[in-house]
């Protein structure tokens, strides 16, 4: 069979299983199901103004956004600016998440804000009876995740958490492959995510090392809510630090590091892809090591710019990852290795199947199935997972179909996060006891 002809029926196979997997409407929304949802937006920082654009790239016409928050004005301002450009209208603006949450002309919530703050954002919103588009991690801590969880499958809203990569075609073929036995046994997945950064780059206009985003250069205490953004944080009383605020993914009191911001993502997606055969959702334990090893003093950073973590799996399941902030060689990718075949996803791009074996000679191959790549834009035409994910959700809230990365998902995503940061702290190999849902350290 030739690789063109492998990828035309796996193709066709893709979209059958894409409109099974949909499933039926689940849930109707509070507003008319021929209306446009109503949507309020917590956080309009890089990461949010992105995620809104997304919005906008294929589901403009299923939305309003009424009403945005920030507590930084140049967001906030970036935020009702792009809302005007894209959706024609001009929506409310407020430095208080709660405003957003209780104006009754909003029936959807993006919450896009540091980590720290999705657990008491996320409450008020499910309280409030509102769907919810959450960034992953799904919250801070494990014990937050599963409050979370809790109130959101008693309320009965829908809940989608930004593991974006579910929504990656590439990643939905490869599922498909794996459950169509192209890899045959699996026992373990390689994950990685390397990156590099040009240290001479003006810190104006650039990132010259891991998470040290530009800092606005009209930032101060009259434009930015500094007491607000500490609401959430474990330490109140630190004077106003540009630093923590506008690159707080380096501080632990707002983030997790590596392991909740890229970890986690890779953890959920080798769920999503071999999960079905391996049948075990979460590790039983953990050992993670690194540390601060680039660009050194002076550098106030907490979380590491290195990190390795392995962890061991029940059904004799073994997950490898590394991340390291010093060199981009190898890029970001999984390698799902079966005994039969691998299936690699490169860089959110490419995908590559290979059967078994490589290096012994004179052998047939394992798998019947031959040798196969398949490109993000020239299969898929599907330049970024976001806008798919987003209007997953919207349909997931209007009942037309179900979210592909409800609660309970994104807290078995974050779960290992949380498990390789608490290792890599404490310097000891952690567990999960699945009975009494909880860590046991060392």
């Amino acid at each position: 069979m030739s690789e063109d002809l492998s990828r035309r029926n796996l193709l066709k196979q893709s979209a059958v299983a894409a409109a099974v997997s949909a499933g039926p409407a689940v849930l109707t929304s509070s507003a008319q199901k021929n209306d446009r949802l109503r949507v309020g937006w917590i956080a309009a920082g890089m990461r949010g103004q992105h995620v809104m654009k997304q919005m906008y790239l294929l589901s403009k016409d299923m939305v309003e956004v009424t009403h945005v928050c920030d507590t930084y004005q140049g967001n906030l301002a970036k935020a009702k600016d792009i809302v005007q450009t894209e959706g024609k209208n001009t929506p409310k603006t407020s430095v208080d998440y709660r405003d957003v949450i209780n104006d009754p002309n909003v029936d959807v919530i993006f919450i896009a804000s540091p980590e720290h703050w999705h657990y008491p954002m996320a409450m008020a919103a499910l309280k409030a009876k509102k769907h919810i588009y959450l960034e992953k991690p799904i919250a801070h801590t494990i014990e937050e995740g599963f409050e979370i969880v809790a109130l959101a499958e008693k309320t009965n809203v829908v809940v989608q958490v930004g593991t974006q990569n579910r929504s990656n075609k590439l990643y939905i073929q490869a599922k498909k492959m794996v459950e169509d036995g192209y890899i045959g046994e699996i026992h373990y997945t390689r994950a990685f995510w390397y990156r590099n950064f040009d240290q001479t780059v003006d810190p104006a206009k650039g990132v010259p090392a891991a998470w040290r985003y530009i800092v606005p250069a009209d930032a101060s205490p009259e434009n930015t809510d500094w007491r607000r953004f500490l609401e959430a944080a474990e330490h109140k009383n630190i004077p106003f630090h540009k630093g923590r605020y506008f690159q707080w993914r380096n501080y632990w009191d707002y983030s997790g590091g590596i392991s909740t911001d890229l970890l986690v993502h890779q953890t959920d997606i080798t769920n999503f892809v071999v999960g079905g055969l391996v049948k075990a959702e979460l590790p039983n334990s953990c050992m993670a090591s690194g540390g601060i090893y680039q660009w050194g003093a002076p550098d106030d950073r907490e979380v590491p710019d290195t990190m390795s973590a392995l962890y061991d799996y029940p059904n004799k399941f073994h997950l490898n990852y590394s991340c390291f902030f010093g060199n981009d060689q190898y890029g970001y990718g999984e390698q799902f290795m079966g005994q039969k075949g691998t299936i690699e996803v490169m860089d959110r791009q490419n995908l590559y199947f290979n059967p078994q074996p490589k290096f012994i000679r004179n052998i047939k191959p394992f798998s019947p199935h031959a040798p196969l790549t398949m490109n993000y834009l020239k299969d898929f035409n599907q330049p970024d997972a976001t806008a798919d994910h987003v209007k997953n959700f919207l349909e997931a809230v209007q009942g037309k179909a179900k979210a592909i990365a409800p609660a309970r998902a994104g807290q078995i995503a974050a779960i290992p996060g949380h498990m390789a940061t608490q290792s890599y702290r404490q310097k000891k190999a952690v567990f999960w006891d699945a009975k009494a849902n909880k860590l046991k350290i060392g």
